[in-house]
């Protein structure tokens, strides 16, 4: 999108700010509560429908790329080729043959 389409697009925007801001405004300063609820439920509902009308399913996925190795630089520093596994996870609370003392 070039600059020019998007300060078109940055005015529209401000427009509509400003016309609805004035509506409401009105509305208020007439006292008409009874149109400002109905409006109010007729624009939630219109938000909803165009969430659930979105097709994030078509969405734009990332590339799935290769998994980066892991930077070892002890290990490339010192002439070791082969990268050490992962110590395995333990879960939490899990005792590693300690006793406890009492």
């Amino acid at each position: 999108m070039d600059r020019k389409t998007e300060g078109k697009r940055r005015g529209t925007t401000w427009i509509w700010i400003l016309a609805v801001s004035a509506v409401i405004i009105a509305l208020l300063y007439w006292e008409q509560t009874a149109l400002l609820y109905v409006l109010g439920t007729v624009g939630v509902s219109a938000l909803l429908l165009v969430v659930a009308m979105a097709d994030l399913s078509h969405a734009k996925k990332p590339i799935a790329a290769a998994p980066v190795p892991a930077d070892d630089a002890a290990a490339l520093g010192s002439g070791i080729d082969v990268i050490a596994p992962a110590a395995p996870r333990t879960t939490f609370g899990a005792r590693t043959g300690k006793k406890r003392r009492t």
